[in-house]
């Protein structure tokens, strides 16, 4: 990697700019999408202010085009001096017709609901990774977190082994 395109992603903040981690114990994420953000400017500065919340957002189809509703971008009081600045606005998401058709064949007839779980940096854009999720029940939760717990101290376990062996 060269010191031009280091110095790049160093600027960006570096990839990952917010997750939603809630989305992983609430829903069962199945299938994963890449989608490109609508954006204004004062929002891409409060990003890169590491101001962006993704954790209440979800995606709605409306007229043929996705639409992220819910997240969140603090504007900086610095940068949005003549615009009025709405944190919590509607964005366009932008992906491939197929993509989108793809989206709501699976909503509509499966149930699906479509759910942000990561905001990143990719080549100076801001990008949205979309899952295709069903609602967890209760007792799935509970499971879910027994399972982490195991494995877990399965590892603990396993490296103090190591450690005597």
């Amino acid at each position: 990697m060269s010191k031009k395109t280091a110095g790049k992603d160093k600027a960006n903040g570096g990839g990952t700019i917010a997750l939603n981690k809630r989305a992983r114990h609430e829903y069962h994420l199945e299938e994963r999408f890449e989608a490109g953000l609508a954006l204004q400017g004062w929002e891409l500065k409060s990003i890169r202010a590491g101001r962006a919340n993704i954790t209440e957002a979800y995606a709605v189809i409306r007229d043929g085009e996705l639409f992220l509703f819910g997240a969140q971008m603090t504007p900086l009081i610095s940068a949005s001096t003549h615009v009025i600045a709405d944190a919590h606005r509607t964005r366009k998401l932008l992906l491939h017709k197929h993509e989108i058709d793809q989206l709501i064949g699976r909503v509509q007839r499966d149930g699906y609901t479509i759910v942000p779980t990561a905001l990143y940096w990719k080549a100076n854009k801001v990008k949205a990774e979309l899952a295709l999720a069903k609602g967890k029940q209760t007792h799935d939760k509970r499971e879910a977190s027994k399972e982490k717990d195991w494995a877990r101290d399965k590892q603990r376990v396993m490296r103090s082994h190591n450690k005597n062996a």
